[in-house]
């Protein structure tokens, strides 16, 4: 038995048995990853895969009992190369940050430039996604860190921690009628044209919610996941935008006006997540504590802990 076996195996229900798709990801070749699991499974005496002739369909019982082992197995030996790592170098190394747009083109560049200060030798990279790929990526050990306002709390996968709260804002072009509403409300929102964000994307589901509990019903011309795009339609006079209040910039938004929607829309909670189980770097602690300043050290301690039932 050996990790490039098991590596296979996990591998290999990750792209829903496709053996091809497994070489390619893992820069192998089908009858090589074939041979591999066959070998394992033969040294366990059980079949871990359902065939159909030379095809992967599923999982045995067998499999089913093993693929969690496997996984553990696998984050386990990732653990203890971050930890050697660590104690030879605490101030080298890479670090995979997962977010959507909005997080960051708003919220990280202040925090990533305290953290590239500190860490001038961390090597740092930023995968941009859609909430659930986000968390998908974190539960896969593909990134360190995932950052998104949806989906990360949802995964039994990850430990998350609150980093900060936010409000909508709608925006419009200078001279719009709802420029000087006062006090705006969801009516006077819902006779205009809206382009806001996509169903998936920051906060969106508090926007409908909100117009459901009025019993209204919204003509959400234009969704985009990202808000420069939006802001670009209300330049161009197709309806008025609701985007995430940060997303509005002063100085660069000169043809648009920001009106604040008080309480009519819930607030929004940005959550950070970790994959359950595996070891955190110092330099990933530090992160963590510059995005999310409340995080203690009982609350990263909560990232060895099993998952509950």
């Amino acid at each position: 038995m050996n990790f490039q076996q098991l590596r296979f195996v996990r591998e290999a229900v990750r792209r829903n048995f496709n053996l091809t798709d497994v070489a390619a990801a893992l820069y192998a070749t089908q009858p090589g990853v074939s041979r591999a699991i066959k070998e394992l499974e033969d040294e366990l005496g059980v079949e871990v895969f359902i065939r159909r002739g030379k095809r992967l369909i599923g999982l045995t019982e067998p499999g089913r009992a093993l693929i969690d082992v496997v996984d553990r197995m696998l984050t386990d030996a990732q653990n203890l190369r971050n930890i050697a790592e660590r104690f030879s170098n605490e101030e080298t190394g890479s670090l995979v940050l997962a977010t959507t747009h909005t997080q960051a083109r708003y919220a990280l560049p202040p925090v990533i430039k305290q953290f590239k200060a500190r860490y001038p030798r961390v090597h740092l990279a930023l995968h941009q996604g859609s909430p659930q790929q986000i968390a998908e990526m974190v539960s896969k050990g593909e990134a360190d860190i995932g950052i998104s306002t949806e989906a990360l709390d949802a995964s039994p996968e990850l430990v998350t921690f609150p980093c900060y709260t936010w409000q909508h804002a709608v925006i419009v072009p200078a001279g719009h009628p709802l420029a000087k509403a006062s006090p705006l409300t969801l009516e006077a929102i819902a006779e205009h044209p809206i382009i806001t964000y996509d169903h998936a994307f920051t906060g969106r589901s508090h926007i409908d919610a909100a117009f459901a509990r009025a019993g209204l019903a919204p003509d959400i011309v234009l969704t985009a996941i990202d808000a420069d795009v939006i802001k670009t339609y209300v330049e161009v006079g197709l309806g008025i935008g609701i985007v995430a209040s940060m997303a509005f910039d002063a100085v660069r938004d000169q043809t648009l006006i920001k009106v604040d929607t008080a309480d009519l829309f819930e607030p929004n909670t940005t959550r950070l997540g970790v994959r359950r189980g595996s070891f955190l770097r110092s330099y990933t602690t530090e992160f963590i504590r510059l995005f999310a300043p409340g995080v203690t050290e009982g609350d990263l301690r909560a990232v060895f802990e099993p998952a509950t039932a």
